[in-house]
């Protein structure tokens, strides 16, 4: 039997890309269809005329695709499946478009994306996190978490005995699904679409994506224009980047312009936290911060309490044995006793900063009532992040951006 992991996303806002004219209908374009995304220096160098460009050692691919452009009311979902080609652990994995606002990009003008912050003296500066001239930060379309190597253990013997009693087997793949409608006006004409894994394995992973078009009946929803404005992005998409421990030091703070009055809008927040080990960033509550102009609009601790329910999809977790003391009964008798039983306890089991191994990253959505004509600044706050060490590799994976409509 397949099984699937989707999850899709209820809105409750519609948006238009134009005025409804000329019907198109309904497309699927595939963007990458079990492409490799590894760790291999070797044979993953970059070639700026290769249909699919790898970056990062190959820890980075990209594509340049040519979207429909609709001129009626569309709904887009973004589809992304990923098994394991020998890569045993959970990481990080993103989805992600270079914004058409960005003149310059980290692909095809390296050189010019690494020039505009040689004139700072500042040493704590991290590259390429918020807009800066011609730069935009790439604008995150789904972000994952890969599962401990789904698929490739899936069936292998000795894994089978680390197989708790309630997991009827391991699945094969994991797919997720988002619903990315609120972007229909950067996914049209040629847009590069990028996936990143932070994989440090020559085998790594496969990974497969879609965007999916579907065309609404024009008359039922009010015509609705709208803008997109990326404003921050710490997930390292480059090599001249690094992993993001600066709210240990510092808040993100941002100015944007806006040049007119806006009906509404809407920002679009999605953050992670990670590495330290027990005591760092990924295992340890840090509450969030996000507000504009001032008001806060998000305060509180992401994370993820439910990480056993993905159990099937992490066949190379780690496990070890709990003792507990249970209560259990005679269903016939009625009587019941207490007696110490054991039970496993995988790696993927346990909670973590906003993810699980295997899950998909939901953004949280707020609506932004404050904005107004000239400067406005968006602030991110992570009061108690941990700084990056050796040994302790914290850092937070936060991605911004707000939806504009006229």
């Amino acid at each position: 039997m397949k099984f699937q992991l989707l999850v899709p996303i209820l809105f409750y806002f519609v948006y238009s890309c134009t005025p409804a004219q000329k019907s198109i209908g309904n497309k699927e374009i595939t963007i990458f269809n079990n492409e490799p995304i590894n760790f291999n220096p070797e044979q993953n160098r970059t070639n700026l005329n290769d249909s699919i460009i790898k970056i990062e050692n190959g820890r980075i691919i990209l594509k340049k695709v040519t979207l429909p452009k609709y001129s009626k009311h569309v709904n887009i979902s973004i589809e992304a499946e990923v098994v394991s080609a020998g890569d045993p652990w959970d990481k990080t994995g993103s989805l992600f478009i270079i914004p058409s606002s960005s003149q310059i990009n980290f692909l095809t003008d390296h050189d010019s994306f690494v020039n505009i912050y040689e004139d700072t003296k500042d040493e704590d500066l991290f590259t390429g996190i918020t807009p800066i001239g011609k730069y935009s930060p790439s604008i995150e379309l789904l972000r994952f978490m890969t599962p401990f190597g789904v698929g490739y253990y899936s069936h292998d013997p000795q894994i089978l005995k680390r197989k708790p009693v309630y997991i009827p087997h391991w699945e094969n793949k994991v797919t997720w699904q988002q619903d990315i409608t609120q972007l229909c006006n950067e996914l049209e004409n040629e847009v590069w679409i990028g996936a990143f894994i932070d994989v440090w394995t020559k085998e790594g992973y496969q990974l497969s994506a879609k965007l999916t078009f579907k065309e609404t009946k024009a008359e039922v929803y009010p015509q609705e224009e709208t803008k997109v404005i990326p404003l921050v992005n710490t997930v390292r998409y480059a090599e001249s980047q690094r992993l993001f421990d600066g709210f240990n030091r510092n808040d993100i703070s941002y100015e944007f312009e806006l040049d007119q009055e806006y009906s509404s809008a809407h920002l679009y927040y999605i953050t992670t936290g990670h590495g330290g080990h027990s005591t760092g960033d990924e295992f340890v509550k840090k509450e969030n911060i996000v507000s504009v102009n001032g008001h806060v609009l998000y305060k509180d601790i992401p994370w993820r309490d439910d990480c056993a329910s993905f159990r099937r999809f992490n066949p190379h977790s780690g496990v070890w044995t709990k003792k507990r003391v249970a209560r259990v009964g005679n269903l016939k008798t009625g009587d019941t006793k207490e007696m110490e039983i054991e039970e496993f306890e995988a790696s993927s089991d346990l909670s973590r900063s906003n993810w699980c191994p295997g899950s998909q990253v939901e953004p949280f959505i707020f609506p932004v009532d404050n904005l107004h004509t000239g400067t406005n600044t968006i602030t991110i706050s992570i009061p108690e992040a941990q700084a990056e060490t050796e040994n302790e590799l914290n850092h937070w994976n936060v991605s911004a951006y707000i939806v504009l409509t006229k």
